[in-house]
């Protein structure tokens, strides 16, 4: 009895279920199914400012993308070049300790990007010892810049990287922290340059028809990157070498020297700091701001003119060390060079206005969340990392290049699994650099 009234119960069950979602009173016909199952919710997409937490933009100084990636493969890169005279000149192999530094002013540019023929560069001179007029048609031995390669291989390069302005050093800084550098060209005619130069300092300007002009003292007050991190409570460094020889005494090659509200204000000694390798400490210790800018030594910084190979070692200290910390899992390390420095590159920029973009120059992203192996096409300025900052921040841009230019969003991928840092082999220690004597001499006057 118990079974047959349990058999009984089941059936008149099962028969109301099916009556029910079949929508006839008393049907016994199959439940139907929907034509289309629900699907399962889509995930939002992962945004940079998701699982970035930290920024570190490393500047080195004055090379061309065909300088020093030249032959890296699926990049774009030249093996010669044309002259003036329209004799092809295959690039020839000139190490970093060198010592000739090829001019690379606003007039350099000019002579050698040739309304885009990019024929030129015999023109540009250098400045040091003795070399003939196509030195520049030259490329660095990829022995002595292993580091970068490996980096490139492991994550990601890019191979249309454009410095914002046509001149030299000065000026990208200012758009790196600003989007702008107020309508100037080349640099102040004195050391620092900024608001610390001596009285009667003036500056170069750069009209709309391309035409120069003798500009101000080179001290402004227009909004900065640090503005804008200030306002949101967003912590930020920048690390910058001393320099201590002739007339600079005691000052700091800094791009905000020439920021009046920031070298006379709070953020002069709360944000500026001196030596650049307190950045490894700060790493090293737990103390690194959300956004650091880092600036080198001229014993580190690539600049032709400085007979060293340090700069891959002194890069790779910086990205080890974030690499073997807490950072690492929330970190886009950026890795470029300033301008050009007068070398040959066969790739001519497009221009925006009558400062620029200039010449092309390396850009690489190290990260967990850099795609590995990733070459970018995308055309990117100084200002786009200025820009990719802003977008992670949430900071909302200056209106000035950085409001057009393009966020090398594009060589990240922010689902991937964070994996340790793909080891590279360098000669020296972030020990031997935080040991090391500062050089006192600025990474860049020219």
């Amino acid at each position: 009895m118990k079974r047959t009234g349990r058999f009984i119960f089941l059936l008149t069950a099962t028969t109301a279920v099916m009556s029910a979602c079949g929508g006839g009173g008393g049907s016994t016909s199959p439940m139907s199914l929907p034509s289309v199952m629900p699907s399962t919710p889509a995930r939002p997409p992962v945004s940079a400012s998701s699982v970035i937490k930290h920024v570190v933009i490393i500047v080195q100084e004055n090379r061309s993308f065909d300088n020093l990636f030249n032959g890296f493969p699926g990049a774009d890169t030249a093996q010669g070049g044309t002259t003036s005279t329209g004799a092809y000149i295959p690039l020839a192999t000139v190490g970093l300790e060198d010592g000739a530094d090829p001019n690379h002013r606003r007039s350099d540019f000019v002579n050698s990007f040739d309304g885009g023929k990019m024929d030129g560069f015999d023109k540009v001179g250098v400045f040091g010892p003795s070399r003939p007029s196509t030195y520049v048609y030259a490329k660095v031995p990829q022995s002595e810049v292993q580091p970068y390669w490996d980096y490139a291989k492991n994550y990601g390069i890019a191979d249309r990287m454009f410095q914002s302005s046509t001149s030299a050093s000065f000026t990208q800084h200012q758009y790196l922290i600003a989007g702008q550098s107020a309508g100037l060209t080349d640099v102040p005619s004195a050391l620092p340059w900024g608001c610390d130069a001596p009285a009667g300092t003036t500056t170069v300007t750069i009209n709309p028809d391309g035409s120069l002009g003798t500009g101000p003292f080179p001290c402004f007050s227009y909004k900065t990157i640090a503005d804008s991190l200030d306002a949101k409570g967003i912590s930020w460094g920048y690390y910058a070498p001393a320099v201590s020889s002739g007339d600079v005494a005691g000052n700091i090659w800094s791009a905000f020297d020439a920021i009046s509200p920031v070298r006379f204000g709070a953020d002069w000694t709360r944000n500026i700091h001196s030596p650049e390798t307190n950045v490894l400490g700060d790493i090293t210790g737990g103390t690194l701001p959300s956004v650091s800018i880092v600036i080198p030594d001229s014993a580190n910084s690539d600049h032709a003119r400085f007979s060293a190979v340090n700069g891959p070692a002194w890069v790779s200290s910086i990205v080890s060390a974030v690499g073997n910390s807490k950072y690492w899992n929330d970190t886009a390390i950026f890795v470029t060079w300033d301008d050009w420095g007068g070398w040959y590159d066969h790739v001519p920029p497009i221009a925006i206005d009558a400062e620029g973009p200039g010449m092309r120059v390396p850009l690489l992203a190290i990260s967990p969340y850099a795609k590995h192996g990733y070459i970018s096409h995308t055309i990117y300025e100084t200002a786009s990392l200025t820009r990719f900052v802003e977008d992670v921040f949430g900071l909302g841009n200056m209106g000035q290049r950085d409001a057009t230019a393009h966020s090398p969003v594009d060589m990240f991928d922010f689902t991937q699994t964070v994996k340790p840092l793909a080891a590279v082999r360098t000669t020296k220690s972030i020990r031997d650099f935080q040991m090391q004597r500062p050089s006192g001499l600025a990474p860049d006057t020219d």
